[in-house]
């Protein structure tokens, strides 16, 4: 939702408004009740509401790594595999060596 700031022309009173597109101007002042009300212009700001990338990150794979304090290992330079300490070159090429 859009946050408008508004002056008050009698007192100088200034606030921000969190209103919806839909919603009408408004007009009295909250600290002084005149009727003299302008919306400024100002900079595009709004009010993200509840849960989602915006508050936990962009995936929520990354939310759950940093959150745990985890790290997952990068596989190995030698070929990959599954990053298990078994696996130093590959899940396949490990198997294929044990005798």
């Amino acid at each position: 939702m859009p946050m408008y700031e508004y002056r008050c022309e009698a007192c100088k009173f200034e606030f921000e408004e969190v209103q919806k597109f839909s919603d009408p101007l408004l007009v009295d002042c909250p600290a002084c009740k005149a009727p003299s009300l302008k919306k400024k212009m100002s900079l595009p700001a709004f009010h993200l509401k509840g849960g989602g990338w915006y508050a936990q990150g962009y995936s929520a794979g990354a939310s759950k790594d940093s959150a745990s304090g985890g790290e997952k290992s990068a596989p190995s330079e030698g070929g990959g595999g599954c990053g298990l300490p078994q696996c130093a070159t590959s899940c396949a090429g490990a198997s294929a060596q044990a005798d």
